[in-house]
């Protein structure tokens, strides 16, 4: 009797195609994915590696730069009654200090004030020269975004910058924002209506 034996049939072409072309999509597939990957890790690790966050200066240099190094003796401002009232309405919320410190001397007053961007303070000096902001500098940085607010081409725009409205306390200029250091531009323009609205204040008393 013949013994049978099964033939292994080949796959046909349309067949063959067809894998081929599986093959090549999965392969298309595992890179696409790799590349994703590749690109957030990539990103992540550029953007901790760029944080420019820390101290930058020194309050008792930025001073001493200020007064040419003539620093006068400190005053200090409660933040009691109708000054706390507008300074929690500039800021949106209490100021953190019963007190605020100043230096002054010659109409020209400089404050070295702290406001939260995302979650901890950014302390600023800010130079108000009669009535006018001076300078502003970003001395301390603590958030891990947002730090491009420390660099000139930023601060530079609160320089002649005064109050147009006492009532409301608002700049006269619209101070240009960075894309993704939302909350820092804010803390920063609040500080200078802050240091601008108190300069105005203790000139009057004197």
């Amino acid at each position: 009797m013949p013994i049978k034996t099964k033939v292994k049939k080949l796959p046909s072409v349309k067949q063959q195609r067809k894998q081929t072309l599986l093959n090549l999509l999965v392969a298309f597939l595992l890179v696409l994915v790799t590349s994703v990957l590749f690109s957030y890790y990539s990103v992540e690790a550029k953007s901790k590696n760029n944080d420019e966050s820390g101290d930058y200066k020194q309050a008792s240099v930025f001073l001493s730069e200020a007064f040419n190094k003539q620093v006068p003796k400190a005053s200090a401002i409660w933040m009691k009654g109708e000054t706390k009232a507008t300074i929690k309405k500039i800021l949106g919320h209490d100021y953190h200090k019963l007190r605020v410190k100043y230096w002054m001397k010659n109409n020209i007053s400089v404050w070295i004030l702290d406001e939260i961007g995302k979650e901890k303070p950014i302390t600023t000096g800010i130079v108000v020269n009669r009535g006018r902001i001076g300078k502003v500098e970003v001395l301390a940085f603590r958030e891990t975004r947002g730090w491009e607010v420390k660099y000139p081409f930023f601060t530079d725009q609160f320089k002649g910058v005064l109050i147009k409205d006492t009532k409301e306390n608002k700049l006269n200029k619209n101070i240009d924002g960075i894309t993704g250091a939302t909350l820092s531009v804010n803390a920063l323009s609040a500080q200078a209506r802050m240091a601008l609205y108190l300069h105005r204040i203790v000139t009057t008393k004197k």
